[in-house]
C-alpha cells in the first residue's frame, strides 16, 4: 500500500502520512460534489424523464464499463428492488450482467457493439437508455446510446467534465466537474442515488 512515494509502517509518522492522504482524498471528493450542485437542474431533468417513462410503461436500460458497469448494476438494483420505499418494481436492465450475451457478442463481432446489440433487442420507444463513461470516449457506450436513439429511446450520458468524444451525443448529459476518474465515479453514484430517490417518490405517488 502506498501513495506519493510514501512507505507506510507501524510508526506514528506512517499513520500520520496515511491520515493526511485520507483527508486530502475526502476533501477532494467533497469539493467535486459541491460543484455538482451546479448540475442540479440536469439531475432533475433525468429524474423527470425516467418518471415519465415509467408512468407510460417504459423501462431503464443502463450500461458502463469497469467501475461504471458496477454503478450501472447498482442503480438498476435500486430501481428493480427498492431504494428507500416499499413500492412496485421499476424495470431496469444493466446490460453487462448477461455474461453469455456479452462474451458472445465481444467474441463474434468485437467489444464496440457489446451494448448496442442488446439495446437493439431490448429498447422500445419511450424507454430511457443511460450510458456511463467517465472519459466520454468509450466506443461501446457511444454505440449503445446511438442505437438507443435510433430505437426511439430517450438517452442520457453520465460522464466527466468535458464529455469527451460523446459530448452532445445524448439527449441529456450529466457532466461531473472533474477529470479524476475516482472523483467522477463517486459523483456518478451520488447522482444515481438522488435520481433513484426522486424516481421512487414520483412513481410511489401515482400508487397512492
Amino acid at each position: 500500500m502506498g501513495g506519493k512515494g510514501v512507505s507506510y509502517g507501524k510508526s506514528c509518522e506512517g499513520l500520520m502520512a496515511m491520515k493526511e492522504i485520507i483527508h486530502e482524498r475526502i476533501r477532494e471528493s467533497i469539493a467535486v460534489k459541491e460543484k455538482l450542485l451546479e448540475q442540479s437542474d440536469v439531475i432533475a431533468r433525468i429524474a423527470e424523464m425516467m418518471i415519465s417513462s415509467y408512468q407510460k410503461g417504459g423501462k431503464l436500460i443502463i450500461f458502463g464499463n469497469g467501475g461504471s458497469a458496477a454503478d450501472a448494476q447498482h442503480i438498476a438494483a435500486e430501481l428493480v428492488n427498492k431504494f428507500e420505499k416499499e413500492r412496485r418494481s421499476l424495470p431496469a436492465i444493466a446490460l453487462h450482467t448477461n455474461t453469455s450475451s456479452v462474451t458472445a457478442q465481444s467474441n463474434d463481432h468485437g467489444f464496440d457493439s457489446v451494448f448496442s446489440r442488446q439495446v437493439e433487442g431490448f429498447c422500445m420507444p419511450g424507454d430511457v437508455v443511460v450510458g456511463i463513461s467517465t472519459s466520454g470516449n468509450s466506443a461501446s457506450i457511444a454505440e449503445g446510446l446511438r442505437v438507443g436513439k435510433e430505437k426511439g429511446g430517450a438517452t442520457v450520458l453520465f460522464t466527466g467534465e468535458s464529455g469527451g468524444k460523446m459530448h452532445g451525443l445524448a439527449d441529456i448529459e450529466l457532466n461531473v466537474p472533474s477529470r479524476n476518474t475516482a472523483r467522477i465515479q463517486e459523483s456518478h453514484i451520488t447522482a444515481g442515488h438522488i435520481i433513484c430517490g426522486l424516481v421512487e417518490d414520483g412513481c410511489s405517488r401515482e400508487e397512492e
